[in-house]
């Protein structure tokens, strides 16, 4: 599989499921447009590093992609480094939990505008650029929270369950197009935001890290091991594939039995 000559941009990639698929979608050949916070030594110092280990070109827009202006930034920074926009992959997210009627509104309205809003935005943004081309992979980071629900999480799974209904429609509009949509749906990755979850349960339930571990994929994840960055790049990459043309409209999950139970 080769994606040389192909253009990716991928929102929240500079660290954690994000990083691990631009790594994957660099290796397969792709031009990449880095996206996310962080401190600007730091982003220079991966973007050199990835451009020397794959051989590829590595942009980086700070784009806010809570703000529909600075989304269409994004999308017209990559063609303007790149010449084009071939794979848009929507990863950004960012999460908050609380009972319904404690739920604060503007963390709703953040998590709506963040998870949900921004993959409208970017898609809006980015396919007529794709059709021009008759070529082009749409990709939106959804979850095993767009499939099934849990407590505390009333605006995470309302925005992802959307994503999966954009993803959809999407895939029907680009049916008869070179163009395809898809959603993948992780359970627990091990992502430093995760990792610092497990930090914080294990001190306040006094218990070890590992522990700590054990319980929360025991809670949900049937196959006891949390999925990785890595896997879930894997995965996109393939979806960018001429194998996967015809795979168009699918959430898949990558949950470790999750969402069979």
């Amino acid at each position: 599989m080769s994606l040389a000559g192909k253009s990716a941009v991928v929102t929240g990639s500079t660290s954690g499921i994000g990083l691990g698929i631009a790594r994957a979608l660099a290796g397969a050949g792709a031009d990449i447009m880095l996206n996310g916070f962080g401190e600007p030594s730091a982003i220079d110092k991966l973007r050199s590093e990835m451009a020397r280990e794959f051989g590829v070109r590595i942009g980086f827009c700070d784009a806010n992609v809570a703000r529909a202006n600075d989304i269409s930034r994004l999308i017209d920074a990559t063609i303007k480094e790149f010449g084009r926009v071939d794979i848009l992959v929507n990863n950004a997210g960012i999460q908050y939990t609380a009972s319904i009627e404690k739920f604060p509104v503007d963390r709703w309205d953040a998590i709506i505008a963040i998870n949900l809003s921004s993959n409208f935005h970017a898609i809006r943004a980015a396919l007529p650029k794709m059709r021009e081309h008759n070529w082009g992979r749409i990709i939106n980071i959804a979850s095993t929270h767009g499939l099934v629900a849990s407590t505390d999480k009333a605006a995470y799974v309302a925005a992802k369950h959307g994503v999966i209904g954009l993803t959809k429609v999407v895939a029907l509009e680009t049916a008869t197009s070179g163009i395809t949509c898809n959603a993948i749906c992780p359970g627990w990755v091990l992502t430093p935001l995760v990792e610092e979850q497990i930090k914080g349960r294990a001190a306040c339930e006094k218990i070890s890290v590992d522990t700590a571990k054990a319980e929360l994929l025991s809670e949900k994840q049937p196959s006891h091991e949390f999925a990785t960055p890595a896997q879930i790049g894997a995965l996109t990459a393939f979806l960018c594939s001429e194998e996967a043309a015809q795979i168009r409209g699918a959430a898949l999950p990558v949950d470790g039995g999750w969402t069979a139970q």
